[in-house]
């Protein structure tokens, strides 16, 4: 594919950015979000620098990663990494992580990929979560990949040949890494999981040997974990719904995920950069059907999700409730258990349904992981 091929997707080139910036400080979301992020003191320092950058490093360094920070400091009481000694800046590689917000997964990695001395990644964003000019300009400003959602089937696999040759050619050819979801949306359930599609999309732009080709991308997998989940209760909501009919989104719901996730308390957070796949692709028997190979390898990724995932008071006491016990209880405080019901009472009130169908979503958001931890013993 040409260059041209990629327009429809590939984040602005350094010479849109100018031109960029502009329009976003002249748009009136720019004003709101930083009346909300920053004292009025900070507010022309932060605007002249913004205008001034011409790069994307410098539009995210003046810009993006003071907001991301800022959203931190307001909703978090500690940000904490590991495993920044699995990549190196000579490497590219793909970041396939756990999802459970919709910003700041990937915004936290780079974060910490920049605190660390590392350039940002790429970001692969869904075209439904594209709400104006705003987000669109903020986002190919800050490494965005616009994923296309919808369409016909010839369209989607036009779509997906198209992602899956940026992709290679950003690991490859520009030694830029990519963080994508290990699936489509975020985890509503607490149980990640890596769907084999978003692997066999990986490996559509080349037609050699499947696991050459995975090799050649330099899968890394990434799990982030928040003590209190964002928009845990629509979550719940949303599963509820599921149970009993398709659930189809309000309007304004993916734009309410996105304030949700930004605003709400999240407790501390911690994320794990996990281990380069490509010594433990070598072990799967690659004479498989090709989908039993994605397969395992989905279950290679998940392994290291589920093992780097940083387990909680909260998600201690989940498992305690669920199975009547009281084996993890030395591990949670009484204000863990009241920040947990006041929770679990709000997702009542939003689903206003059965409330023990509620009381079960709820706890498999918030004791699967440490199920999926146990598993691996």
């Amino acid at each position: 594919m040409s260059e041209n091929d990629f327009d429809a997707i590939r984040p602005y080139h350094q010479q849109e950015i100018p031109d960029a910036l502009k329009r976003i400080v002249a748009d009136p979301l720019f004003q709101q979000l930083i009346n909300y992020l920053f004292p009025s003191s900070q507010h022309d320092i932060l605007t002249k620098k913004l205008i001034a950058s011409k790069t994307t490093d410098e539009f995210q360094k003046s810009f993006m990663l003071p907001v991301i920070q800022s959203i931190i400091d307001k909703t978090a009481t500690n940000l904490s990494e590991s495993g920044i000694e699995n990549i190196s800046e000579n490497t590219a590689n793909i970041f396939i992580a756990n999802h459970r917000d919709i910003i700041l997964d990937s915004a936290i990695l780079g974060l910490i990929l920049v605190k660390n001395g590392f350039k940002t990644s790429e970001i692969t964003w869904g075209d439904n979560l594209i709400f104006s000019p705003f987000i669109e300009d903020v986002g190919k400003s800050n490494r965005m990949i616009t994923v296309f959602r919808e369409g016909t089937p010839k369209e989607m696999l036009n779509n997906s040949i198209r992602l899956s040759a940026y992709i290679r050619q950003s690991i490859t050819k520009r030694n830029q890494s990519v963080w994508i979801a290990q699936r489509k949306g975020r985890s509503k359930d607490g149980c990640d999981s890596t769907d084999p599609g978003v692997l066999k999309m990986l490996s559509l732009a080349n037609d050699s040997d499947l696991i050459a080709s995975l090799k050649e991308l330099n899968i890394i997998p990434v799990s982030i974990s928040y003590e209190w989940e964002p928009c845990d209760a629509m979550k719940v909501r949303e599963l509820y719904v599921s149970e009993d009919h398709e659930y189809v989104k309000d309007e304004q719901e993916d734009l309410v995920s996105v304030i949700g996730g930004v605003v709400s308390k999240k407790g501390r957070i911690h994320l794990t950069i996990g281990q380069k796949i490509n010594p433990y692709l070598d072990n799967i028997d690659n004479e498989k059907r090709k989908n039993d190979v994605l397969q395992d390898i989905a279950c290679l990724i998940d392994r290291q999700i589920h093992k780097n995932y940083r387990l909680w008071p909260s998600n201690y006491l989940a498992y305690d409730l669920q199975n009547n016990t009281t084996r993890f209880s030395h591990l949670y405080s009484q204000e863990t258990i009241d920040i947990f019901s006041k929770r679990l009472k709000n997702a009542q009130e939003m689903t206003d349904g059965d409330p023990e169908k509620t009381n079960r979503l709820f706890l498999n958001l918030y004791s699967n992981p440490v199920k999926n931890q146990l598993q691996l013993r």
